[in-house]
C-alpha cells in the first residue's frame, strides 16, 4: 500500500518538505480543529491566479468575457472535485466518523475544497512554481481540450432550454434528511415538456449540479 508521502510525490508530484501542512489539507472539521479549510481559503486565490496566467497566455484571441466564463467553470467547486476524484482523493481523505456516514468522501464540497486546500499546501511548501506545476498537470485536459469555453451543468442545461425553445430549467427542494450539522438534500430539476431528474449531496448547490448534471445525460 502507497504511503502518504508516496502519493504526494507519484500523484501530487511534490516531495513535501513540511507533511504536516499535507496531512492537515486533507483534514475534515469532523476529524480534527486543524484542518483543511484555512488552507482551501489561500489554494482558492491561488488557482484562480494560476488559472487567469495560463488562460491569458493560451488564449491570446480571446475576449475577457470568454476568458472570464472559462476561468469561472475551471476553477469552480464541481471542476475541482472531479480533479479530487482523478487524483484518487478520496483513499487520502481524513474523515470523522459522521462525515464518512454522510458520505463526505464523494461531496463536490468537500472533494472541491480539498483540492483547493492541497494547492494552499502546496504553495507554502514550494512556492507559487510549485503549485502553478500541479495545476498545470491536474487541469491540462480541461484546459486544453475544449474548443468553446465550458460550462457548469446548470448553465448547460439552461442554454440547452433556449436553444430548444423551452422554459428556463425549474429546481426544486424534494428532500432533507440528516443531522442539522450535516444534512444532506435531494433536488428535483425539470424542463417542462421534456423531463425531470434528481440527485443529493450535501449541499443545496451541489444537488442541484448533480440533478442538473443528471439531466443533460438524459438528453445526451
Amino acid at each position: 500500500m502507497t504511503s502518504f508521502a508516496g502519493w504526494l510525490r507519484d500523484t501530487i508530484g511534490h516531495e513535501p518538505k513540511d507533511i504536516s501542512l499535507f496531512e492537515r489539507a486533507l483534514t475534515h472539521s469532523s476529524r480534527s480543529e486543524d484542518n483543511y479549510e484555512r488552507l482551501e481559503f489561500l489554494g482558492d486565490r491561488v488557482l484562480g491566479l494560476v488559472m487567469a496566467d495560463w488562460l491569458y497566455a493560451l488564449l491570446p484571441d480571446e475576449p475577457e468575457g470568454k476568458l472570464s466564463k472559462r476561468l469561472n467553470v475551471l476553477v469552480s467547486r464541481w471542476t475541482c472535485a472531479e480533479v479530487g476524484r482523478g487524483l484518487g482523493l478520496a483513499a487520502q481523505m481524513r474523515l470523522g466518523k459522521q462525515a464518512r456516514d454522510d458520505g463526505a468522501f464523494d461531496s463536490d464540497n468537500v472533494l472541491g475544497d480539498m483540492v483547493e486546500a492541497l494547492i494552499g499546501a502546496l504553495w507554502l511548501d514550494g512556492g507559487l512554481e510549485t503549485a502553478r506545476a500541479f495545476v498545470h498537470r491536474a487541469w491540462a485536459d480541461r484546459v486544453r481540450s475544449e474548443d468553446a469555453a465550458p460550462q457548469h451543468p446548470k448553465s448547460a442545461l439552461q442554454e440547452w432550454a433556449a436553444a430548444h425553445d423551452r422554459r428556463p430549467p425549474q429546481y426544486e427542494l424534494v428532500g432533507r434528511s440528516g443531522p442539522q450539522h450535516a444534512p444532506r438534500f435531494v433536488v428535483r430539476v425539470s424542463i417542462k415538456g421534456v423531463g425531470e431528474a434528481e440527485a443529493e449531496g450535501l449541499a443545496k448547490q451541489e444537488a442541484e449540479t448533480e440533478a442538473a448534471q443528471a439531466l443533460l445525460d438524459k438528453l445526451g
